[in-house]
């Protein structure tokens, strides 16, 4: 309990002038029945206007009364010096997703809904696959003919082709022989004058057309047996490449109308509905959806936080943390710095950070705000253990934009300017401005002033 000395030494002079005010009346003096003598009335009037003066000093100097408690140190027992750095911040998935069309169609099915939970190649929505369907027939059938083409070509002649070709020299031979006897025949006449000149030409060009044919008919068996060019065959195998080519890529279109999940994770949400049309690009049909559904994988957590540049040398890659989120405060989730922006952001003098959740759980959900608390640096092996300095959070005021706390001295108070870290059970973590073995105001200690006088209430 704090005494008030300077109360007590007003009290005993207040007492020792009404004392002094006692009249001293004689054997002679005593006045009689109804008389009253002018220098009592003085003297009673004095001693009135003295204990108001007494009062106004006492009432309006008087201690204010405070509670007051005692600066706590707590022992973490733990290798951890403590938070170096408070700041919130909002969960963000690491990679998110956007699954769009390959090609364009009207949506025909869609199987999943928002927070659905999907495997890598799950099929997601099918499109409208008539037409694909049709072109991936003609492909087909245009690379059966070409085929056909390329193996008449690879085969060469046959057989039959071959005897065909060889009757065929022999009547062009059997023609030749006769045009030959039929010539020698009308030049023998002709020289004997009984055939005119224009028989013996007639003959010679009958021989000459013969021994044509049978020249032809030898080339044209001669090409049988050798069979086609190779360059036809390789014309034809171009050409069926081409149609195959053709062929995969209008199976491939009709594969790109089911819509499959890229990689494992959840349905952040579910962007197109049934007869939606979808399009792979911006620029495509008038209202039509580039994307169908976002995906993320929820166990590949991030917090995002802008960091001040004044707090910013405090931080550094893999520097543990601690999670708190929001919505669940007596949950806390382990994590580190794996990721410090390369440039800071010159309109808010911030530099972007993004903190690992190694320990995620379905609590925990992307945009949600959160708090993390950036630890020191493990202590060395053997050292002492950490230790915290916590004050009630009521002792805590704000001054002149600092905080500050009033440390009790006596019976008076004095200001002291702090910096204040993480708040946890109705305490405040002090990180710089004050140490143990110390008693702070708390109630009431949002109207004091350095070097009020105050005194312990209950």
């Amino acid at each position: 309990m704090v005494t008030n000395p300077k109360s007590q030494e007003d009290q005993e002079n207040l007492n020792q002038r009404l004392r002094s005010l006692k009249i001293d009346r004689g054997p002679g003096d005593s006045p009689g029945p109804g008389h009253r003598s002018p220098k009592l009335l003085m003297l009673a009037i004095c001693a009135l206007i003295a204990l108001l003066a007494i009062g106004y000093v006492f009432f309006f100097s008087a201690a204010k009364t405070i509670s007051a408690a005692e600066v706590k140190v707590e022992n973490s027992g733990s290798s951890q010096a403590g938070t170096v750095l408070t700041v919130s911040g909002y969960v963000v998935a690491h990679h998110k997703i956007a699954v769009g069309a390959k090609v364009m169609g009207r949506v025909k099915w869609i199987g999943v809904e928002k927070g659905d939970k999907v495997q890598q190649g799950q099929v997601l929505v099918r499109l409208e696959d008539n037409e694909f369907r049709a072109q991936v027939n003609q492909a087909r059938a245009n690379l059966a003919a070409a085929q056909a083409r390329l193996d008449q070509l690879r085969a060469g002649s046959r057989p039959q082709e071959k005897l065909k070709d060889r009757a065929g020299i022999l009547q062009a031979q059997a023609t030749l022989t006769n045009a030959e006897a039929e010539y020698e025949r009308t030049e023998k006449l002709y020289r004997a004058g009984v055939a005119s000149k224009a028989e013996l030409d007639r003959t010679i060009a009958q021989r000459d057309t013969a021994r044509a044919l049978v020249e032809s008919a030898k080339q044209a068996s001669a090409m049988t047996d050798i069979g086609p060019r190779a360059e036809e065959i390789r014309a034809a195998a171009a050409q069926v490449q081409q149609v195959r080519a053709a062929l995969d890529y209008a199976q491939t279109q009709l594969s790109d109308t089911e819509i499959k999940a890229p990689v494992s994770g959840t349905v952040l949400q579910r962007i197109v509905e049934r007869g939606e049309m979808v399009t792979p690009s911006a620029f495509g049909e008038s209202g039509a959806r580039t994307s169908v559904v976002a995906l993320a994988d929820l166990s590949d957590l991030q917090i995002e936080l802008d960091i001040s540049q004044a707090d910013f040398a405090r931080l550094k890659m893999d520097q543990r943390a601690e999670i708190i989120p929001e919505a669940f405060p007596n949950l806390k989730y382990s994590g580190f710095i794996a990721e410090i922006a390369p440039e800071a952001n010159r309109a808010k003098a911030t530099v972007q950070v993004k903190i690992k959740v190694e320990n995620p759980d379905d609590q925990l959900r992307p945009e949600m705000n959160a708090r993390v608390n950036f630890l020191a640096d493990a202590a060395p092996a053997g050292g002492k253990s950490a230790s915290r300095v916590l004050v009630p959070k009521e002792a805590v005021v704000r001054k002149d934009g600092k905080e500050v706390v009033f440390v009790i001295k006596g019976n008076k108070v004095e200001l002291r300017s702090i910096r204040v870290g993480e708040e946890s059970g109705g305490f405040f973590q002090v990180l710089e401005g004050l140490s143990g073995g110390v008693s702070i105001a708390t109630t009431g200690a949002d109207k004091l002033n350095d070097g009020d006088r105050v005194k312990i209430g209950n």
